[in-house]
């Protein structure tokens, strides 16, 4: 909670003739308008499963635990017309079970595959035997949402493309949706480092953002690539967001962080390289209105929001040539694409991206107009409300549901911790 659903759940809540309510396992998040239901696992995936079925345990585990929450609000007399669920986690695996007569939209982030994906996407590093079986096992819980979904979202065709062929047809593409009023350009914006000196649209300032440092987001390039960046910019300050904790892919060897193990190898200057870690929003977004150049890399995966916003932002997004980056950034025209695997095609072209920061505003110009276009909540919203209308028509919440006690509201009890 919220996840991809932020902006979807207040839109919905607008409606009077609404009831939206969050079944979840946060207890620290708030929505205006959207009632907030908290539900606890019995326990976690136990160790000593089939390492290709821990994921699955742990879906099930997630799965009962939901629809116990649910029979307590079908108790209460609640009974929903549309559910919209992040199958990830198994949480909608028996939503069904519990309101057969509900519409069930699952949000179809991802489908994993041995191949054309992320993983045997460096060559460098193939996946063995084991490691593809557990992998197609991945897809259990999955696979078991797609079938019970009524209808499937998707942030972007690549990632539709994913899915098996059997269920493409039900699979709607609609991006996530960014607030394109609250991400936009600043031309004053001022971003302050923590040893006091400031930044302005007139520093040569590159950024890069990820959730976490790793090489499924290109961490490793970058790092390979700031010693030739350095030389080739002496001006030049590089700011980087994100945070140490293990992202999607595996960890560094030797048990460090992605960080401390680039650093081993490639040596920084510490006045000009600035590793912020995780930082609040609102200083994110002042980050990418002083950028010159903004690198996103990432193998093919899960489409950052960070990419989306930065070219929001008016950045000049320099970023891998990947699915589905392209399907949002063309080179030349909103931005800037390199080989995702050469350290030294990335660090010319954020020299270049520097020096012409005049010829390049055009790009940046685009770049916004890409999202206003296709990504803004003025896009996506009225999008995925054709989708919920087609679901359920024009039908508002049933009369049978009443607003169940407030005394009762908040948190579905926690089950026994037992075996099952």
């Amino acid at each position: 909670m919220p996840g991809q659903f932020r902006h979807l759940a207040t839109h919905l809540a607008r409606d009077p003739d609404n009831r939206v309510l969050f079944l979840t396992k946060r207890r620290d998040r708030e929505i205006p308008g959207v009632e907030r239901v908290s539900y606890g696992t019995a326990r976690p995936a136990n160790p000593q499963t089939h390492h290709y079925l821990l994921q699955y345990e742990d879906a099930v585990l997630h799965g009962q635990a939901v629809a116990r929450g649910a029979l307590h609000l079908k108790q209460d007399g609640f009974v929903p017309d549309l559910v919209i669920a992040h199958p990830g986690w198994g949480e909608p695996l028996f939503v069904k079970d519990v309101w057969p007569q509900a519409r069930l939209l699952n949000y179809g982030e991802f489908y994993y595959r041995a191949f054309g994906a992320d993983v045997n996407f460096d060559p460098s590093q193939p996946l063995d035997i084991d490691s593809t079986c557990k992998l197609r096992a991945r897809n259990a819980h999955l696979l078991l949402a797609l079938e019970a979904a009524d209808r499937v979202l998707c942030p972007t065709e690549w990632q539709k493309s994913l899915h098996p062929a059997v269920f493409q047809d039900r699979i709607s593409v609609v991006f996530d949706g960014i607030d394109t009023d609250a991400v936009c350009p600043d031309p004053a914006a001022r971003f302050a480092l923590p040893d006091g000196s400031v930044l302005t649209r007139d520093d040569e300032v590159v950024t890069y953002v990820s959730r976490n440092l790793e090489p499924v987001r290109g961490f490793h390039i970058l790092m390979r690539a700031l010693p030739r960046i350095c030389a080739l910019r002496p001006q030049a300050q590089i700011v980087i967001v994100g945070g140490d904790e293990r992202g999607y892919g595996g960890i560094a060897p030797g048990g460090k962080t992605w960080r401390q193990a680039m650093l081993e190898e490639v040596p920084v200057d510490p006045a000009r390289v600035h590793f912020l870690g995780v930082i609040p929003y609102p200083e994110y977004l002042t980050l990418l209105r002083v950028s010159s150049a903004h690198l996103y890399l990432t193998v093919p995966f899960v489409l950052s929001w960070s990419a989306i916003e930065a070219m929001a932002a008016g950045c000049l997004v320099v970023a891998s040539r990947t699915p589905p980056v392209q399907e949002f950034v063309e080179n030349g025209h909103n931005g800037l694409l390199v080989d995702f695997f050469s350290p030294a095609e990335l660090a010319d072209t954020v020299a270049l991206a520097l020096a012409e920061q005049r010829g390049f505003a055009r790009l940046r110009a685009a770049a916004r107009e890409t999202v206003l276009q296709n990504c803004s909540l003025a896009a996506c919203l009225p999008r995925h409300r054709a989708v919920i209308d087609e679901m359920i028509g024009s039908r508002t919440l049933s009369d049978a549901i009443r607003r169940i006690p407030p005394t009762r509201i908040g948190r579905v009890p926690r089950p026994a911790r037992t075996g099952s």
